[in-house]
């Protein structure tokens, strides 16, 4: 195989950026250069790089418009759904996560597990022949023994900033985003007006969005009830809140200001700070597969609950959880998961759940299986039609391009504001990318020397 460009869009990089690092170095094994960086920028500037394999995240309305630009410039475009592992119901999932016109131009996909590919299965628009790998997710490789300890350093480096400390991560970005017209429903400006509905109810139905909206509201004040709570009832520990990626902190830290062992974080990666955690609590967030899975204690506080969403979108992480249901009952289990009489909740029913929604647990790493694709795919496939579109035609799509963006960051409540896109991909040093590359290496026993290189403050390559 002649070395290919593998396109890999990062959008929330806390997440995702070291996943696709490790694919990264396990793609270079197979003769990959690897291109990693802002998902808004790479996409922006698709005209700057030569015919790739492009990884896409999603392939929701909002990938529509770029699949179209890319595919004249040559990209073939794979993809997984960074969002199918704790996913909302069927119907629902279908309307706001896949575009039938979208998923047209992706050529095969990579399932996190049995329960993905089966969604997809199921889709309406799924194209008969698309081929679906379940592979796992390299999100999920960075769980597995063998590699967990590329973030020690920094579970260590925690531990001695913090001390001994409960995990709080919340999840509700659904109404307590980082910009207000994010939300499930915009604001109103007087209490009769009709909301209508934020970016955050793409794709749903008004009833399914409202009632959503009232339990993560419910639950949202549960929590800033619980936070102080625990502050009081553990005073030998700290407190560690973890917002959502994409959720405002300001509610955060004026109920840690009220408190004596408060902090609020969304620094790094999450699988250091449950390394470093005692036990975690949380409603439905994925952190309680991952605490699952590398053996933290995790408890579900579900003081409020509506079975309709509770087992319809967050199922897999309230299983995996221990559940309670007031704060006494949380009260008792915490300071038993404490005293560590309370281990986490390993039997074979929930084993098999997790087995079900995630592939790739043992045996080879989720990356070999989809770089193991991507060389069938670069080794069987023809130049695509439209790769050498003429001069003027590519000099329109990227005017195109450029007045889009111009246009996209000042659309109330979008995704690709300068403020918004630095909160999620701030930029980062290359000494650091190159440090997290050199770590990687290391536990894989790989020997080939790896170079990163910057091409802008968001945007790096990998290269052997």
């Amino acid at each position: 195989m002649n070395k290919q460009l593998l396109l890999m869009p990062v959008e929330n990089q806390v997440r995702e950026l070291d996943s696709k690092l490790l694919l990264a170095c396990i793609a270079a094994r197979k003769g990959f250069s690897s291109v990693i960086g802002s998902r808004r920028e790479l996409e922006f500037n698709i005209d700057m790089f030569p015919q790739s394999v492009y990884l896409s995240k999603s392939m929701t309305v909002r990938s529509l418009l770029f699949f179209r630009v890319a595919r004249p410039f040559g990209h073939e475009i794979v993809s997984w759904d960074e969002e199918a592992l704790v996913h909302l119901p069927a119907e629902t999932y279908f309307s706001r996560r896949l575009d039938p016109t979208a998923i047209k131009y992706v050529s095969h996909l990579f399932a996190w597990g049995e329960d993905n590919a089966e969604l997809w299965r199921n889709y309406p628009a799924m194209p008969k022949d698309m081929p679906i790998h379940v592979t796992g997710n390299p999100r999920g490789d960075l769980l597995r023994p063998e590699l967990r300890s590329f973030y020690e350093n920094e579970a260590e480096s925690i531990r001695k900033r913090y001390g001994n400390f409960i995990l709080i991560n919340t999840n509700f970005n659904h109404v307590n985003a980082f910009g207000p017209d994010m939300n499930l429903f915009k604001p109103v400006k007087r209490p009769e007006q009709t909301p209508k509905f934020g970016r955050a109810a793409r794709g749903m139905s008004r009833e399914y969005a409202e009632g959503l909206r009232d339990h993560k509201l419910a639950v949202f004040n549960d929590f800033k009830e619980l936070v102080p709570f625990i502050d009081k009832n553990f005073p030998g520990y700290n407190i560690i809140v973890r917002p959502h990626p994409t959720e405002n902190h300001t509610v955060y830290h004026e109920i840690a200001s009220k408190c004596r062992h408060v902090h609020v974080t969304n620094e790094g990666n999450v699988v250091p700070w449950l390394m470093a955690a005692k036990a975690l609590v949380h409603n439905g967030c994925t952190t309680g597969v991952e605490a699952y899975v590398i053996g933290l204690p995790a408890i579900s506080y579900r003081k409020t609950v509506n079975e309709k969403y509770d087992y319809g979108f967050y199922r897999l992480p309230n299983a995996l959880s221990y559940q309670c249901f007031d704060l006494a009952e949380l009260k008792e289990m915490l300071g038993r998961a404490l005293a560590g009489e309370l281990v986490a909740p390993k039997d074979d029913e929930r084993q098999a759940i997790l087995n079900r929604y995630l592939a790739a647990q043992d045996g080879l790493l989720a990356c070999e299986r989809i770089v193991n694709v991507l060389v069938e795919i670069v080794d069987s496939r023809r130049e695509l039609s439209g790769s050498r579109s003429n001069t003027l035609k590519r000099w329109l799509t990227v005017k195109g391009l450029h007045i889009a963006r111009h246009i996209k960051t000042r659309l109330p409540g979008s995704h690709n504001k300068p403020e918004f896109q630095h909160h999620r991909f701030p930029p980062i040093a290359i000494d650091d990318m190159q440090e997290r590359l050199h770590r990687l290496q290391i536990l894989l026993g790989d020997k080939k020397e790896l170079r990163v290189s910057r091409i802008s403050d968001v945007i790096f390559r990998v290269d052997a």
